[in-house]
């Protein structure tokens, strides 16, 4: 059993058996997080990219568990320089894990640390654990090669729906007629005004122009993915 937790903004849990999956935990300073970072347990780490509300809490939740993070070069030598274990990865490549398999995608957005330093290429993942895959988008905006993802079999798809610094829920909708999941979920939205959106109206409109079920989640609320 495959259970996804939303934690808010664009961060998820995913367990499956014993093992905690978290990507981009944005919890400090994320006026609508479900849990403090000191609250997270995780085995791995999935960091799309450098962006604070997306590396987030990343190393202090890697470090506190003895995990590691999984991400792109750039982020891993940073993450690395606070203390933290990594894997690193690039577009394109994928690598098998305890839990499964992670494979990462392209994302088109940019990327800068805190500091605005270079994060590197930033990128979605396809993570695969008994037997479902899971596409987390990342910042993305829409392209047409999410039609190539798709091939690849989707069970859930993460897309941001907010608008202004990714895609809005319109594109989000071209996205999952790409795509073609088998389940959609919202995500990068509310947690600022600049990104207000309805994720009912999107639901409502995807339910209505697709194949695809639309779940929108609360902050701390869960799906299980093999239902």
């Amino acid at each position: 059993m495959i259970n996804l937790t939303y934690y808010g903004h664009s961060c998820f849990e995913i367990q499956t058996g014993p093992t905690r999956v978290i990507i981009d935990p944005f919890l400090t300073g994320n006026p609508l997080a479900s849990k403090k970072a000191s609250d997270v347990k995780a085995d791995f780490v999935l960091v799309t990219h450098a962006h604070g509300d997306h590396l987030g809490d990343a190393v202090e939740i890697a470090t506190a568990g003895d995990g590691t993070v999984v991400c792109n070069y750039e982020i891993a030598n940073y993450c690395e320089g606070k203390g933290a274990k990594t894997h690193p990865m690039h577009i394109g490549g994928s690598a098998p894990f305890p839990f499964g398999h992670v494979k990462l995608t392209i994302a088109h957005h940019g990327s800068s640390f805190p500091d605005w330093s270079y994060g590197g290429n930033p990128c979605g993942f396809i993570v695969t654990t008994s037997d479902k895959k899971i596409y987390h988008a990342g910042d993305t905006g829409l392209f047409y090669d999410m039609k190539l993802i798709g091939e690849e079999g989707i069970d859930v798809a993460l897309l941001p729906i907010g608008d202004n610094f990714t895609m809005g829920a319109e594109d989000a909708l071209r996205a999952v007629k790409l795509i073609k999941p088998r389940v959609v979920v919202p995500m990068h939205y509310n947690t600022m005004e600049v990104i207000k959106e309805d994720p009912h109206n999107f639901r409502a409109r995807v339910e209505n122009e697709t194949e695809s079920k639309c779940v929108v989640l609360g902050p701390g609320e869960s799906y299980q993915v093999d239902e």
